[in-house]
């Protein structure tokens, strides 16, 4: 089936990836939302992906795959410390972008790049400096970037109704194919699309590497459980895009959201492709 990608924007996320939660279907017929900024806001400008696995070292072309992959990733990170519902932060441009090898550790990069606030519509600049460590084990990137004049878009207000509302809600939400077939979404269901990539941009700063470009497909499934504690809890099943393997892969979140805490991954699961879900058909 031929998805077409949602190129959307994470937010704020912690946690510790442990547990088990069982897999569930979705559809991944997908197309691309209107609130969602695409990987680069200029529709003119091409993402190089390179068919050999040779990096440059030294100064990089900005829209080449090297530098466009790294700023991927400080968006992702750049979410986990801004990010809300109402607050969703896409790379616009690379500027400026700088790798070179330390020593047999790892890879550095240093980038100058502007990020867009996708719903304001507004742009800041920023500086990150990223380091994807090397061995037998991958391990996170490690990130360095700071953007305060993020934090002067003002959601406060859009977040407390929201949760007062889902918190005094007797029946508990529950929502699926975020967006659907058509790119759509229902207005009251938008809030919690984003939580859902919220809590995904937790794994893509998580699994990155040299080696993948990450987004968010589809928020197949999210419903909201039950909880005696001041934090909304909820079951996620999201699909992310590798645009480098061109893999869909399926995670099962668990996680946590309030406006005084953010959102906070408690468990997190990479299901097996789909084929290795399904059941061997019955031969009797």
């Amino acid at each position: 089936m031929r998805i077409t990608i949602i190129l959307a924007m994470l937010m704020g996320v912690t946690g510790s990836p442990n547990g088990t939660i069982s897999p569930q279907a979705a559809s991944t017929d997908t197309m691309a939302h209107p609130n969602c900024i695409p990987e680069a806001a200029d529709k003119t400008e091409k993402i190089e992906v390179p068919t050999e696995n040779v990096m440059a070292t030294g100064e990089l072309n900005p829209n080449h795959y090297p530098a466009r992959r790294a700023a991927q990733v400080v968006q992702h990170y750049l979410n986990t410390r801004y990010g809300s519902p109402f607050r969703l932060i896409g790379v616009q441009k690379v500027h400026s972008a700088n790798a070179e090898d330390v020593a047999d550790s790892g890879r550095k990069y240093q980038l100058e790049l502007s990020v867009k606030e996708t719903i304001s519509n507004t742009t800041e600049n920023c500086s990150a400096e990223l380091f994807f460590p090397r061995g037998v084990e991958q391990h996170s990137p490690k990130v360095q970037a700071s953007c305060e004049a993020l934090l002067k878009i003002d959601t406060k207000a859009q977040e407390e109704a929201l949760y007062q509302e889902y918190k005094r809600n007797q029946s508990l939400v529950s929502a699926q194919n975020l967006p659907d077939s058509h790119g759509r979404i229902a207005p009251d269901m938008e809030p919690f699309w984003q939580l859902g990539i919220l809590a995904s941009s937790f794994i893509m700063l998580n699994e990155s590497n040299e080696n993948t470009l990450y987004n968010v497909a589809q928020v197949a499934n999210i419903t909201q459980l039950a909880t005696e504690d001041d934090q909304l809890k909820f079951d996620c099943h999201t699909l992310l895009h590798d645009m480098v393997s061109q893999e869909i892969i399926h995670w099962k979140l668990l996680f946590t959201w309030s406006p005084a805490e953010g959102v906070k991954v408690l468990q997190m699961e990479k299901l097996p492709h789909r084929h290795e879900q399904e059941e061997p058909p019955n031969t009797n």
